[in-house]
């Protein structure tokens, strides 16, 4: 069962890739951060920036390190992310989720969320991994 609703930009939820993947494509579970607003006709899909735990072997352009105010639930709880904004993509918001961070009477679901000037940093990325970095300097 996938997000029962659309999620801001600059949250951080969890994404479930799948297995059909092709390599070098995701093809596993991890956190994403949304970096598109809803889009009339289009609210079942999301446009998203994967993150990973590792820093990159060399860091280029589109990639984004991010300090979380809050570290993710584990096994994702490192307070620094490595953004891979050459990765975006836009998906259906069933493969999204929250985080599962315990349980009391019922299951605690949670989100991440970066900051504005996070968000402003991961899209000039997401630019440039998209071979449009003349279009930062309108962010």
């Amino acid at each position: 069962m996938g997000l029962l609703y659309y999620p801001n930009p600059g949250e951080i939820l969890l994404c479930d890739y799948g297995t059909s993947g092709v390599a070098p494509e995701m093809e596993k579970r991890r956190p994403v951060v949304i970096v598109t607003p809803r889009l009339r006709r289009r609210g079942e899909l999301v446009g998203v920036i994967p993150l990973s735990t590792s820093a990159p072997q060399e860091v280029e352009d589109f990639h984004c390190r991010l300090e979380l105010d809050h570290p993710l639930p584990a096994p994702f709880d490192r307070p620094v992310m490595w953004a891979k904004c050459d990765m975006f993509s836009v998906l259906s918001r069933d493969r999204l989720d929250r985080f599962k961070a315990g349980r009391g009477e019922k299951r605690i679901y949670v989100a991440g969320k970066v900051t504005a000037d996070q968000l402003k940093a991961l899209r000039a990325a997401m630019l440039c991994g998209l071979g449009l970095s003349s279009l930062t300097i309108h962010l």
